[in-house]
């Protein structure tokens, strides 16, 4: 004989399992974020000689644009463009080598064999990258700010600078998103970010503000380099007094917001499209 039972779904049941998905990509999130963390303070001393030497090569290129002297007008203006480069530098090679570094080691599958989104572990490592740049473009910072007062001069200051560098943050994320999702699939993609650097300093408007070059060329910069607006938009902010809607230099206040939100959204596409890829082939865990 069989008997039939049937079953009532208690009405606090869907709440406690969203609450329990929720719970659970907070902490697959936290951990990367924690992860992140631990890899800048176990290896503080050479944290601590990098922010020396970007600090150091900060002051060295003004000495040799200024022809031997640290003029005030460069290191203003250098640093306004020195602090962006540091951050995209770090940021971007720290959530990189994070990936590369768990594919070397096999253990980049192991994230895959977890009921938790791969967008929840992709942005914890996004915002510990974001988190282990900052003490690095503070270091330059303070050191430009340190500088500039022993000329007895001060740096200008305008709290509406903040747009332009979360813009900075959003379109540095998005590269990273790029170069993560190409490494994926191409093993020996590193070597991009070693020479990105290059392309960053020289066409992205750190030393040399964008409106001094070929207009070719400028505009170039300002369509697919994430920190090129954000700098000319401090700059115009913080040395012409212009606002936020009266930015004439560049593209406008428009672009600002909306070039590093489409290469984020690139970035998604293109690592979501490689990840895909790598899956499907089987070769997460493969170099």
């Amino acid at each position: 004989m069989t008997t039939l039972t049937t079953t009532t779904n208690r009405p606090g049941a869907p709440v406690r399992a969203s609450r329990s998905r929720l719970s659970t990509w907070a902490n697959g999130f936290g951990n990367e974020v924690h992860k992140g963390w631990l890899g800048l303070i176990g290896g503080w001393r050479g944290t601590l000689i990098q922010m020396a030497m970007f600090a150091i090569f900060y002051l060295l290129v003004v000495l040799f644009i200024g022809r031997g002297q640290l003029r005030t007008d460069l290191l203003i203006t250098g640093l306004l463009g020195m602090v962006p480069l540091t951050f995209i530098h770090e940021q971007v090679n720290r959530a990189f080598w994070s990936y590369l570094g768990d594919i070397q080691s096999g253990t980049l599958e192991q994230t895959y064999l977890t009921p938790l989104p791969s967008w929840v572990l992709l942005l914890g490592r996004q915002v510990a990258a974001i988190i282990g740049a900052l003490p690095y473009a503070a270091a330059v910072y303070v050191t430009g700010l340190i500088t500039i007062s022993a000329h007895g001069a001060s740096m200008p200051s305008d709290v509406r600078v903040l747009v332009p560098l979360a813009a900075i943050v959003v379109g540095t994320s998005g590269l990273a998103l790029i170069l993560c999702g190409l490494t994926l699939v191409y093993k020996r993609v590193e070597v991009a970010t070693q020479i990105s650097i290059a392309l960053w300093f020289i066409a992205g408007g750190t030393f040399v503000p964008l409106i001094n070059m070929p207009t070719w060329a400028a505009s170039l910069s300002r369509a697919i380099i994430p920190i090129a607006p954000g700098i000319e938009a401090m700059r115009e902010i913080l040395l012409k007094g212009r606002s936020l809607t009266g930015l004439q230099d560049g593209w406008g206040l428009g672009w600002v917001i909306i070039q590093p939100l489409l290469i984020l959204l690139i970035g998604v596409l293109v690592f979501t499209r490689f990840e895909r890829v790598a899956m499907r082939r089987g070769t997460l865990g493969r170099y």
